[in-house]
């Protein structure tokens, strides 16, 4: 008996150990020193309005009356109405604090000089990226629809659509880790790699130890990471210890210790380059849990795609703009772009590589999974970790389903994220009741982000349907027509939908009041998660 309670006694200081080790960590780390730095800012502005509380009445009421001009101001606006909402609300309960919120967010004078150097770039890596004249015009015999959209993208979002480019599927990240390790392997000029989260792990140490062999044999190795991994994920100053082994590093947008609003760009996207003429894309991060060897929600179901050929071109350039970011001498991109697709991709159907900025004023993303609904004439199958949705894309969906189209949409059986997740099931009734199907992944997290629609069509990328995805993060992806590989996303979501739940009217009637209440609450922050 006393050894017992002997065992349990240590055990428990044990665990206190623990704690106090994990509350110093956190306390100590530079999350906690980022944390702390940002509540010192928001505590030196109360103090700057207790001091001017003799002046309270006057600048209340002007900030009140400056409140109701910016509030037409915001109405007058063409921009999304549920985002302009978003704001009206906060500036109507709290008018000093409101109003100085959305000053400071929308004057966004760090994210204004970002998005001027990105404009040079683009404008600098403009001519690699024309569209080809002759598959315009045959685009436009073949379907006038994807035509239309070849020309928003070549003419607005900055990307051609291509031929000569095969494409290999991915239905699961130990598929991808196979294939990316074999093709790293191969690289004989450089290697581009950009991911949103790095974690140290099998996946990542495995990849790291090929990338630093094949900078000893003359590789050049390029590798960006976002700044959130900085953060949370990765040890201090990991951007030196990568480029003691040879590698070029960035880390993208770090977090530093200010309330700044280009911070909240993240850099979403999933990108390798090798060699001019073979990228990867798609959802899949470089850590443990995307290859199922860490299990943290269930099993981790994502996808992705290989490419190779002519539309890398366009994955190439994205890599090198955002890089170029911070860089003041020029960049010699024809030297990373191979000029000859056709013998070594002879590849079917079309194929474009995309991505969508934050900066400018088009919402590709978005446009792009709306163009594919608004033209679906049979079906359109859609994975995604997230529902979180604007007017247009809720409409577009409904509308797609009670036009005799089968909109079917996959979703997680186990949340990452509960709040987002609540977010989400607060749109099913609606969705369900207009004849859109939503099922939920039974065996664990849903992480996929793509759309497939009549056996011609499909998008695999990174583009979550949320507003962090269409409107605040740097995101990509790769858009087929025609192309065979398309049978095999379809092929895998039947296989998918096969463990998955089929959501009824009943099931959202099983939420209790307070997940009713939460996630209806949470509608109104919608645009900021």
């Amino acid at each position: 008996m006393g050894n017992v309670k002997e065992n349990v006694k240590v055990k428990m200081n044990n665990t206190v150990k623990r704690g106090k080790a994990g509350f110093f960590r956190v306390v100590f780390s530079r999350t906690g020193v980022i944390v702390l730095m940002l509540l010192i800012q928001i505590v030196i502005i109360l103090l700057l309005l207790i001091w001017l509380k003799d002046y309270f009445v006057f600048i209340y009421g002007s900030f009140t009356l400056a409140s109701f001009i910016l509030i037409i101001h915001i109405i007058n606006r063409n921009d999304n109405p549920i985002y302009l909402m978003t704001w009206i609300i906060p500036i109507l309960l709290i008018p000093v604090f409101g109003a100085l919120l959305y000053f400071f967010v929308q004057l966004r004078l760090g994210t204004r000089m970002i998005y001027k150097r990105l404009e040079v770039l683009i404008r600098q890596t403009s001519p690699f990226l024309k569209q080809n004249e002759c598959i315009s015009e045959e685009l436009e015999i073949l379907c006038p629809a994807v035509a239309g959209l070849s020309k928003y993208m070549a003419d607005y979002g900055g990307f051609p659509i291509n031929k000569n480019t095969s494409v290999k599927y991915f239905a699961v990240g130990e598929e991808k880790f196979e294939d990316l390790k074999t093709a790293l392997e191969q690289a004989k000029d450089f290697i581009f790699l950009e991911y949103f989260i790095v974690k140290e792990g099998h996946m990542w140490n495995t990849i790291l130890e090929i990338l630093e062999r094949k900078a000893k044999e003359g590789v050049e190795v390029r590798f960006m990471y976002d700044g959130m991994c900085a953060l949370t994920l990765l040890p201090y100053k990991y951007e030196e210890q990568i480029r003691a082994k040879g590698i070029k590093c960035k880390t993208f947008a770090p977090i530093y210790p200010a309330i700044s609003t280009h911070q909240n760009n993240r850099d979403h996207r999933k990108i390798v380059v090798i060699d001019g003429h073979t990228a990867f894309t798609g959802g899949i991060n470089l850590a443990d849990e995307y290859i199922n060897v860490d299990v943290r929600f269930g099993h981790w179901k994502d996808t992705a795609v290989m490419l190779k050929g002519e539309a890398v071109k366009s994955f190439t350039l994205m890599f090198l703009q955002l890089w170029n970011l911070s860089e003041k001498q020029p960049e010699d991109f024809l030297r990373y772009i191979d000029l000859d697709y056709s013998e070594k991709a002879p590849g079917n159907g079309y194929v474009m590589g995309y991505g969508d900025s934050p900066l400018d004023s088009e919402n590709v993303g978005e446009q792009v999974y709306l163009h594919i609904l608004n033209n679906a004439r049979k079906y359109v199958h859609i994975m995604t970790p997230y529902l979180i949705l604007d007017y247009e894309v809720q409409q577009t969906l409904k509308f797609a389903a009670k036009r005799g189209v089968e909109v079917i949409i996959i979703m997680p059986g186990i949340p990452d994220k509960k709040y987002a997740f609540l977010l989400a099931k607060t749109y099913y009734e609606d969705l369900i009741k207009a004849g859109v199907k939503i099922y939920e992944y039974t065996p664990g997290f849903m992480h996929a982000k793509s759309f497939v629609a009549d056996n011609d069509t499909a998008v695999v990328g990174s583009i979550n349907l949320d507003y962090r995805s269409f409107f605040l993060h740097y995101e990509c992806a790769a858009y087929l027509y025609k192309n065979l590989e398309i049978l095999k996303i379809e092929e895998d979501f039947q296989n998918t939908i096969k463990k998955s739940h089929l959501v009824t009217l009943e099931d959202c009637k099983k939420l209790n009041i307070i997940e009713r209440f939460a996630g209806k609450a949470l509608r109104l922050f919608a645009p900021l998660m």
